[in-house]
C-alpha cells in the first residue's frame, strides 16, 4: 500500500536518516541502482560507501512509500526517479538541514571557545 498523504511521510521520515537523505538527494536526476552509488560517493568524498543491500532496500522502502518510481531505460536498467511527494521530502530535509546549520553558525562558536576540553 503507497502512502500517498504528505504529512504521513514527514512523519515518517524526518528527520531522515544520512543515507536516505544522500539516496534521495542523488535522485535530483534519475539514476540506476550503481550511479546512485557512485553519485553519493562522489559527493561525499568517499565518506560513505553504500553496500548495494542498502541502497536496494532503501529504494524499496521508498518505492512502496511514494517516494520514488521506478521505471526502465533504453538498456532495460532498472533507473529510479523521484515522485512530487518525493521533491517535498527532500525540500522539507533541507529546510531542515538549513535550519541546523544557520543555528550551529550562531551558537556553536561558544563550544570552540570553550578550552576546558
Amino acid at each position: 500500500m503507497e502512502i500517498l498523504d504528505i504529512e504521513k511521510v514527514l512523519k515518517k521520515y524526518i528527520p531522515m536518516t544520512e543515507t536516505a537523505f544522500y539516496i534521495l538527494l542523488s535522485l535530483a536526476e534519475p539514476r540506476h541502482g550503481y550511479g546512485i552509488v557512485k553519485h553519493v560517493e562522489e559527493i561525499s568524498n568517499s565518506r560513505i560507501r553504500l553496500g548495494s543491500g542498502t541502497v536496494y532496500g532503501t529504494l524499496r522502502k521508498m518505492q512502496k512509500d511514494g517516494i520514488i518510481t521506478v521505471f526502465a531505460d533504453e538498456e532495460r536498467k532498472t533507473v529510479y526517479g523521484v515522485t512530487e511527494i518525493g521533491q517535498k521530502l527532500i525540500m522539507a530535509e533541507i529546510d531542515r538541514l538549513k535550519e541546523l546549520y544557520q543555528n550551529a553558525l550562531k551558537y556553536g562558536e561558544g563550544f570552540y571557545d570553550n578550552k576546558d576540553f
